[in-house]
């Protein structure tokens, strides 16, 4: 029971909080004690405050006006700051930064009634898909604890992949919080940039930075989405039929696993069956949008790291110096060149969205990779592992569409496969309504992770 408990959508806490089948605290208590048993295992946390939890769950009380995630515990990226607490962004660097101050998201989600459980591992200040590092160590897959969680978010990940938490928040500059979510068995959302505030988070990329959620489940997603922007709308009622859903005729299904293609075609029939209408779209060319991300990334982590080189430098990994070294030797034409196709892809996606309500491909072309993987191959060919992880999800930070991953079937070697689903700019809610309706209806469900 506790470990179902431990599983449980926020819905169904919901339901057990309101009619008194569980308290707060006692649902603290199943997530302290999962907690100090994988804990250590699970690398999913850089700093924990369960005192501060257990003081917050004892005042939960249930009433007429309950905040909506009233006693729901949930966790962060170690990028958010908790007044009070260090904001590590997972490097030596920050080790004495304590925050004056709650994050913009973490007030929301306090102001929701959540409860913060601690701070989660990433990759070090959010720089790589794999998840690795060498501080605070590499967050395993729950499926599988040979293999990678995926990052940067690979921290929240885990803690909700190995059922320490019903929630997390994470960040997502080119799938950080999706390509985890897929990996793992989870749901990531990222929504419309700019919809959900990021003041108060450690930046990478403040052009392609974006707050995101870890769940469950759509719905859950759904929730989370509306404590961060009270302003949302409700979501609309939802259905399959005749929804236009695009299918990209080149790139997002190239050099993709097998397994991941079948399930993705499953997927199809099972929406073309509910009546929605598949249709081949043309996509902007993807022959240069790697360069261009990187091109923007690197020079905007130089700038806020700038005021750390000098007196830090040496704390900083090879891995990340390395990074914004490149950043050091881009000219500003380069940066503004790339902004300026960034700006083109906007408006070409926009286009795209003209004709169809959504696009769908799959979440990623690969499974979680091997912990310590440098590259992973594809119908023969080899490529840097957090490249592959991310080679679907990063163009959409760069337009800065609305996208979502869920589970959609399970690999042969025994781990997730996912979908990815782009909705138009601000069309936030329609797309959870639409992934929320595939969730309930696709005939596919998700087995537990087997932690023994």
């Amino acid at each position: 029971m506790n470990r179902q408990l431990a599983y449980a959508s926020i819905s169904e806490l919901r339901r057990r909080l309101q009619t008194d089948e569980i308290s707060a605290t006692q649902l603290i208590e199943l997530y302290a004690e999962r907690i100090a048993h994988h804990g250590d295992g699970s690398k999913a946390f850089i700093s924990l405050d369960l005192e501060t939890a257990r003081r917050k769950a004892a005042e939960v009380t249930r009433c007429a006006s309950t905040p909506s995630l009233n006693g729901i515990p949930y966790t962060c990226k170690d990028l958010f700051d908790v007044a009070g607490q260090v904001t590590t962004a997972g490097s030596k660097v920050l080790q004495d930064n304590v925050a004056e101050r709650d994050a913009d998201a973490i007030a929301a989600l306090n102001q929701a009634g959540a409860i913060c459980l601690g701070k989660n591992n990433l990759h070090e200040f959010a720089y790589g898909a794999t998840g690795e590092n060498t501080l605070y160590g590499t967050p395993p897959n729950p499926y599988d604890r040979s293999r990678l969680a995926g990052g940067s978010s690979s921290g929240s990940a885990a803690a909700l992949g190995f059922g320490l938490c019903a929630a997390a928040l994470g960040t997502d500059t080119g799938g950080s919080v999706r390509a985890p979510a897929a990996l793992c068995g989870l749901v990531g959302f990222k929504p419309t940039f700019g919809r959900v505030s990021s003041a108060g988070v450690i930046p990478y990329s403040w052009t392609l930075d974006h707050v995101g959620s870890l769940t469950r489940n759509a719905a859950d997603a759904a929730l989370i989405f509306r404590a961060l922007l009270p302003t949302a709308r409700d979501l609309p009622p939802a259905q399959l039929a005749d929804r236009v859903i695009g299918i990209p005729r080149e790139f997002f299904f190239d050099r993709c696993d097998a397994e991941i293609l079948a399930c993705l075609d499953n997927l199809m029939n099972f929406l073309r069956a509910a009546g929605a209408r598949l249709v081949p779209v043309e996509m902007p060319s993807m022959a240069h949008t790697r360069t261009v991300s990187l091109t923007v990334q690197m020079p905007e982590a130089l700038s806020y790291h700038n005021r750390h080189l000098e007196q830090r430098g040496h704390l900083y990994s090879q891995d990340f110096r390395a990074g914004l070294a490149l950043g050091q030797c881009l000219l500003a034409e380069q940066y503004i060149r790339a902004k300026r196709f960034i700006e083109r892809y906007r408006r070409e996606m926009d286009a795209v969205f003209a004709e169809v309500d959504t696009i769908l491909t799959p979440a990623t072309p690969v499974i979680a990779p091997q912990i310590g993987a440098v590259e992973v191959s594809v119908e023969g060919v080899s490529e840097p592992a957090g490249n592959a992880i991310t080679r679907y999800t990063s163009f959409f930070n760069m337009t800065g569409h609305p996208a979502i991953t869920l589970p959609c079937g399970m690999h042969s070697a025994g781990l997730p496969i996912a979908a990815q689903l782009i909705g138009r700019h601000h069309a936030d809610e329609q797309l959870l309504a639409l992934a929320q309706c595939i969730e309930t209806d696709y005939p596919f469900t998700l087995p537990l992770p087997d932690l023994d």
